[in-house]
């Protein structure tokens, strides 16, 4: 489905889902590299991804991507260690990551658990690349995106990349990425799986633009990425 530039591409299995995905991936990041000599990579955490950065790390693709000479940023972060399970982070090390340690140089943590943690968004922000070649998000069944929850004030933002903020849901203190890093990024991906987030993808792709209340209508112009499940209400509005 293309309307305007939106594009909604419907994956019907988990592998067609991280392969479709892992192949938009690398396609990009390859544009960025022979385009710009560099790709700068914002990634999603959360528990979608996962496959994904498993196919494009691990599997055949892993050996056409720019490992070394693409720089590696973070949508969002929660405030835990390192090496907490809930770390996306850790999650990127362990999937993405744990073929190529040579790429670990080039990634850029979110210290979302600095002891001043608006110190540490201001400094993350000073160093996120304005725009990023690319960017990866994924979708809440509430609609958030990165740590943009419905209601937040980080919604409003205009000005500052990166922000300190509190989510609904624990570990509440978070860091995130704003509105103006996604509207300026080249290119966007957002990935939703699940029947649960169904409702929202309808919201998010074709009810009225509002992201306060739906954050993730802020990437509505990116690529989506979505299995049968999520698709539902697009598919049979």
């Amino acid at each position: 489905m293309d309307t305007g530039r939106l594009k909604l591409l419907v994956a019907h299995s988990r592998e067609e889902f991280s392969r479709t995905a892992a192949e938009w991936i690398l396609r990009q990041a390859d544009f960025a590299v022979r385009t710009r000599g560099v790709c700068a990579l914002g990634l999603s955490g959360g528990s979608t991804p996962r496959s994904v950065y498993e196919e494009l790390g691990n599997g055949e693709l892993s050996e056409k991507f720019p490992w070394t000479q693409t720089e590696f940023f973070f949508g969002d972060e929660r405030a835990v260690p390192i090496d907490d399970p809930e770390s996306n982070y850790r999650m990127v090390r362990e999937t993405l990551l744990r073929s190529h340690p040579e790429a670990l140089g080039s990634v850029y943590r979110m210290p979302a658990d600095a002891p001043d943690p608006d110190e540490a968004a201001a400094r993350y922000g000073r160093r996120l690349p304005d725009p990023l070649d690319v960017l990866i998000l994924g979708m809440g069944a509430d609609g958030h995106t990165a740590s943009l929850f419905p209601g937040s004030p980080a919604i409003d933002e205009k000005e500052a990349l990166v922000l300190a903020v509190e989510g609904p849901a624990p570990p509440p203190r978070r860091m995130t990425i704003t509105p103006p890093v996604i509207e300026r990024a080249r290119q966007t991906l957002v990935l939703a799986t699940g029947i649960e987030k169904a409702a929202m993808v309808g919201k998010a792709l074709g009810g009225a633009f509002d992201p306060k209340a739906v954050p993730a209508q802020l990437a509505r112009k990116a690529t989506w990425i979505v299995d049968h499940a999520a698709a539902t209400h697009v598919l049979n509005p």
